[in-house]
């Protein structure tokens, strides 16, 4: 996945999260803004260091990276994924099912159930 679709800037992230328009579940929130005039959809990932070593934080961005470029998503929106610690101990199928619950609660994919 390029780059270009990653959220970088700090000012980016504050600006979703102040706009509060979120959905979570057990194991992640989801901070979203919908963006009609974008030309494609942005992320980032925060993992919490109470999650764990580098090594294992850095698994779990990689896995979450994997499954949103797996989703082929076509919505215009910018999203921001946290982590939280339930997650610990969950396989790839049940945060790959946790994440697409709340894309579909979310809207930015459609046709999921819920």
């Amino acid at each position: 996945m390029n780059k270009e679709y990653r959220i970088k800037k700090n000012r980016e992230i504050e600006a979703l999260l102040k706009q509060n328009t979120r959905v979570a579940n057990q194991h992640f929130a989801l901070y979203y803004l919908h963006k009609p005039e974008a030309e494609h959809f942005r992320f980032a990932i925060s993992v919490s260091r109470k999650w764990g070593t580098a090594v294992a934080r850095n698994k779990i961005k990689r896995q979450l990276r994997e499954i949103v470029r797996k989703k082929s998503l076509t919505a215009k929106v910018d999203f921001f994924i946290v982590v939280k610690t339930a997650l610990k101990g969950s396989d790839y199928k049940d945060i790959d099912r946790s994440l697409t619950n709340l894309f579909a609660r979310a809207k930015i994919i459609e046709g999921q159930d819920i």
